[in-house]
Order: C-alpha cells, then sequence, then structure tokens
C-alpha cells in the first residue's frame, strides 16, 4: 500500500513561505504609540497621586492602569529597538 505524500499542514492562498513583518509600519507605530503610551502613564499616576481615598475609580485602579500602560511603553520600546536592529542588518 502507498502512502501520500501530501504535506502535512495546508498552506492556503499566495503567502510565502516565511513572510516578515512590514519593518516601516511597525517602527512608525512605535513611533507614534511610545509618547502616547508615557502620557498616559504620567496620567493615570498623576491621578493616582491626587485621588482621594473616597473617590471613584479607586486608587488602585488608577495605578493599574498607570502600571499597564508602563508596560506598554516598554513593549514599545523593546520593539522599536528590535525594528532598528533589523533594518541595519537587511538594508
Amino acid at each position: 500500500m502507498r502512502h501520500a505524500t501530501t504535506p502535512r499542514r495546508w498552506r492556503s492562498g499566495t503567502e510565502p513561505r516565511f513572510a516578515r513583518s512590514d519593518l516601516k509600519l511597525r517602527f512608525l507605530l512605535s513611533l507614534i504609540f511610545i509618547p502616547v503610551f508615557v502620557l498616559m502613564t504620567a496620567a493615570f499616576a498623576l491621578f493616582a497621586a491626587l485621588a482621594k481615598p473616597t473617590s471613584t475609580p479607586p486608587r488602585d485602579t488608577l495605578i493599574g492602569f498607570a502600571a499597564f500602560c508602563f508596560a506598554l511603553t516598554v513593549v514599545a520600546c523593546v520593539d522599536l529597538y528590535v525594528v532598528i536592529r533589523r533594518r541595519r542588518v537587511e538594508l
């Protein structure tokens, strides 16, 4: 009995086998969103510092939002570093 020689994974469409991301778009998005996330982090931290114990939303929620925005800032900065390094190597 003959075994089928078809690949185990089927690819649909005409995408390349080893697709790369658009470095220009990632560079532009990082440049746009790093300042946005920094400003949001500062704003939430300021609101948390000025929040009273009885205010709504609670101070812990504002601190959580500030921490989340800070994490997004770090991710955007790391992505910008990776994009710049890959553009130097590839171009």
